[in-house]
C-alpha cells in the first residue's frame, strides 16, 4: 500500500516537535504540521526541571539551550499575601542536577530547526482539518495557509495540539474546512491562563516562586537574558470580579493589578519594572487526564493529559511522553506495527503514561486547591515558614527531581 510517510504528528510544541525528532533519529518518515507561525509566544512557565535536560541533548539542543537559558533553579518560595517562605528545591541525581527556564518562543524555534536538519516534513503555517481511516490507513487532511490543499495517507497520527483547541476531527472536514470544536460546558471553576514578561525586575536568579492568591495561583521564573516570566491561572468567577474592579482595562492589566495586591512578594519583584509584552491569556484549561487506548490515534503532551500548571511540570510531561511513545515505536521499526501492533503499542503506552505522570497530576491538582483557597493557603504558609523543609519535599512530590523513564525498563516489561 502506497503511503507518503510512516507518521503524521499534528503541533509542534515540545511534545509533537520531539517526537517528530526522535522518530526521525531512528530513520521514520516523518511529517509535522503546525498551525502557527514560529517564532511565537505562548501561554507557559517555561520552566525545565533537570531531569528533562539529558533529553534535550538526545534531541540535539542540548548545548544551544544551555547557552540561552537562564540560570540554575536551585530555590523554591511559597509566596502567599504577606509572607514569603524560601527553601531549596531538590537535586536531581545526575550531571544536571538543576532545572533552568526558557522562553517558549526560543524553546520551539530550536525545536523546530532541529527537525528541519533531521529530515522531518515540516509544513508550518498548517492545521491537519480531518482524520479519516484506520491505523494503518490514515488519510488525513491538511490545509496550509498558502492555499495547497492535501490529504496524507500514513498508518500512524500522533496528535500533540494543545489542550484548549478541539484538533482535527474524525471523519470528513466541515464546509468551511476547519475542525468543529468540541462542546464545553461553563463552568465557574473553569481556569484561565495568563503570561506576561517583565524586565529589571528584583526576582534573584536560581529563585522559583510559587504564587497563592484568592481565586488562582502562579509562578515567577528568571529565564533568558534577565526576562522573567509571570504565569498565572485564575478561576472564572474570580476573573469576573477582578475585572469588575477594573473596568475598561483589559482582563491582563486587572490580573496583574490584583496579583500586585494580593502578594507582597510578587509586588516586591515587580517594583520598578517593566512589563516588555502584552499579557496573553488562554483558556479554559482542563488539567486531567486523556490518554486512551483505543482510538487508534497516538497522543503526547497535553493531548494526552495535563497536570494543574502551578508545579511547573507541562514541558518536563511534554517531552517525557514524547519519549515514552518514541521509545516503543521507534525500536520495532514502521514495517513492523501493523494494525494490531498498534493497538498493543497503545494499550502498553496509555499504561506506562499512567504509570509515569498520574500521581504527578494528583499532587498538582491538590496544591492547586491549596494555593486558590485562603483557608487552606494561610495556614499551610504558616506551617511552611515554620518547617521550610516540607516545600522541598513538595516539590520533589511535584516532580521537581525525578527522571524520565528509560526505555530500556518500557522493552523489560513486554
Amino acid at each position: 500500500m502506497r503511503t507518503d510517510g510512516d507518521a503524521l504528528i499534528i503541533g509542534a510544541g515540545p511534545a509533537g516537535a520531539a517526537t517528530a525528532i526522535w522518530l526521525a533519529q531512528a530513520g521514520w518518515r516523518v511529517w509535522l504540521a503546525e498551525k502557527n507561525v514560529y517564532p511565537r509566544d505562548k501561554v507557559c512557565g517555561e520552566c525545565i526541571a533537570a531531569g528533562n535536560l539529558d533529553l534535550l541533548d538526545s534531541l540535539g539542543i542540548g548545548r544551544a539551550f544551555r547557552a540561552l537559558a537562564g540560570a540554575e533553579l536551585r530555590e523554591v518560595a511559597w509566596m502567599c499575601g504577606q509572607e514569603t517562605t524560601v527553601a531549596a528545591l531538590p537535586r536531581t541525581q545526575g550531571p544536571q542536577a538543576y532545572g533552568r527556564a526558557l522562553g517558549r518562543d526560543r524553546l520551539d524555534a530550536l525545536l523546530v530547526a532541529r527537525c528541519h536538519e533531521v529530515g522531518v516534513a515540516v509544513r508550518q503555517p498548517a492545521s491537519v482539518i480531518a482524520i479519516n481511516g484506520a491505523p494503518g490507513a490514515f488519510d488525513c487532511s491538511l490545509q496550509e495557509q498558502s492555499g495547497v490543499a492535501r490529504v496524507l495517507r500514513v498508518p500512524i497520527v500522533i496528535d500533540a495540539h494543545g489542550s484548549w483547541e478541539a484538533g482535527p476531527r474524525r471523519g470528513a472536514p466541515s464546509a468551511q474546512g476547519m475542525p468543529i470544536a468540541q462542546r464545553r460546558i461553563r463552568r465557574r471553576t473553569d481556569l484561565f491562563a495568563f503570561k506576561a514578561r517583565f524586565r529589571q525586575t528584583a526576582l534573584a536568579p536560581g529563585l522559583l516562586p510559587v504564587l497563592a492568591f484568592p481565586g488562582g495561583y502562579g509562578g515567577m521564573v528568571r529565564a533568558e537574558q534577565g526576562r522573567v516570566t509571570l504565569a498565572c491561572c485564575v478561576r472564572r468567577d474570580t476573573l469576573a470580579r477582578v475585572r469588575r474592579l477594573a473596568p475598561g482595562s483589559s482582563a491582563g492589566v486587572a490580573i496583574e493589578s490584583y496579583l500586585r495586591s494580593s502578594c507582597a512578594g510578587l509586588r516586591l519583584a515587580l517594583e520598578g519594572a517593566t512589563r516588555e509584552n502584552s499579557w496573553l491569556s488562554v483558556g479554559p484549561l482542563r488539567p486531567g487526564e486523556r490518554v486512551v487506548a483505543s482510538d487508534g490515534v497516538f497522543r503526547v503532551g497535553n493531548a494526552a493529559g495535563e497536570s494543574h500548571p502551578l508545579i511547573g511540570e507541562g514541558i518536563s510531561m511534554a517531552l517525557q511522553s514524547a519519549r515514552l511513545l518514541t521509545g516503543l515505536l521507534a525500536t520495532e521499526g514502521v514495517a513492523a506495527i501493523d494494525p494490531r501492533r498498534q493497538r498493543e503499542v497503545q494499550v502498553r503506552y496509555a499504561a506506562a503514561w499512567r504509570r509515569a505522570f498520574r500521581q504527578r497530576l494528583r499532587y498538582a491538582a491538590l496544591f492547586a486547591q491549596i494555593a486558590m483557597r485562603p483557608l487552606l493557603a494561610k495556614p499551610v504558609g504558616v506551617l511552611l515558614g515554620r518547617h521550610p523543609q516540607l516545600l522541598t519535599l513538595a516539590a520533589r512530590l511535584a516532580g521537581k527531581a525525578r527522571r524520565p523513564v528509560e526505555i530500556r525498563l518500557l522493552h523489560e516489561e513486554r
